[in-house]
């Protein structure tokens, strides 16, 4: 038989270990999250004159809430793609003209948010200006969701055209009167975009890129965009105006999901 002395001895050996353990596991946690490679880059840091409207860490996009992975309000990218939007910006704003990204690299972790809110038939509440004409049901099928996305292996971004002087942005309130995304410019939500047919993220037709249905100055708004990233190298995807994809990429078959925030970029050598 242990003495009792011993016994205790143990037990306040095994104690310790459990209390090191619990302590210690959120830290250990936090440290699991992956790193961006060394090819990445904050968009801010190559040019700092392009406007950032990041929507994924706000409450205003198609899901209605933050996007998992999306710590920060920043575009991250590989450097080349950062670099060749660097030459469109500079000669869009010889022509009075800025770009305006809306996303830029998105980790797995939030493409896997997306495909669970995909798959939850009660969540629609941002469905009367994102996919007013479009069923949840189809989403997958319509290949508005995807449980891959071009953007997660970082040369991927979305975004438009801004009109110099920018004009700021109204701050989008939850809860506010939905407008559909494909209304005139002047009834949806007021973003300072020159006007490109549809809002962002539209899950429409008509945000096809060259929609026959899309004509005058909102057809030439969109080729204005279009030839300026064709010209630098970038593939634009036909379903989606805002949609831009740097060729070649430096990572075609990697997917890689580190957090979107500063803290990915930080301690590389």
């Amino acid at each position: 038989m242990q003495k009792p002395a011993t016994v205790l001895r143990r037990l306040a050996v095994a104690l310790a270990a459990l209390l090191a353990v619990t302590a210690v596991s959120p830290a250990a946690h936090a440290r699991t999250d992956p790193k961006a490679p060394e090819e990445f880059v904050a968009l801010s840091d190559v040019d700092p004159t392009i406007i950032q409207e990041m929507r994924y860490p706000t409450q205003h996009n198609f899901v209605g809430r933050p996007i998992d992975g999306y710590r920060q309000p920043i575009c991250i990218l590989t450097r080349p793609a950062a670099q060749a939007l660097h030459k469109v910006q500079g000669k869009l704003l010889r022509r009075g003209y800025s770009l305006k990204v809306y996303d830029c690299y998105r980790p797995q972790r939030a493409v896997n948010d997306f495909v669970k809110w995909a798959e939850d038939p009660k969540a629609t509440q941002m469905k009367a200006e994102f996919y007013p004409r479009v069923d949840k049901s189809r989403l997958f099928a319509d290949g508005y969701i995807a449980e891959k996305s071009g953007h997660s292996r970082g040369s991927t971004m979305d975004l438009t055209v801004v009109k110099l002087p920018a004009r700021p942005t109204a701050p989008y309130r939850p809860g506010q009167r939905l407008v559909p995304c494909y209304a005139p410019q002047s009834e949806r939500f007021p973003d300072n975009s020159i006007d490109m047919g549809t809002g962002f993220d539209c899950f429409d037709t008509l945000a096809h890129t060259l929609d026959p249905r899309v004509q005058g100055k909102q057809h030439a708004n969109r080729l204005l965009l279009k030839n300026a990233m064709e010209a630098a190298g970038f593939v634009n995807l036909a379903e989606e105006w805002w949609h831009y994809t740097y060729q070649p990429e430096p990572f075609p078959n990697t997917y890689f999901d580190f957090p979107v925030s500063r803290a990915s970029l930080a301690g590389r050598r």
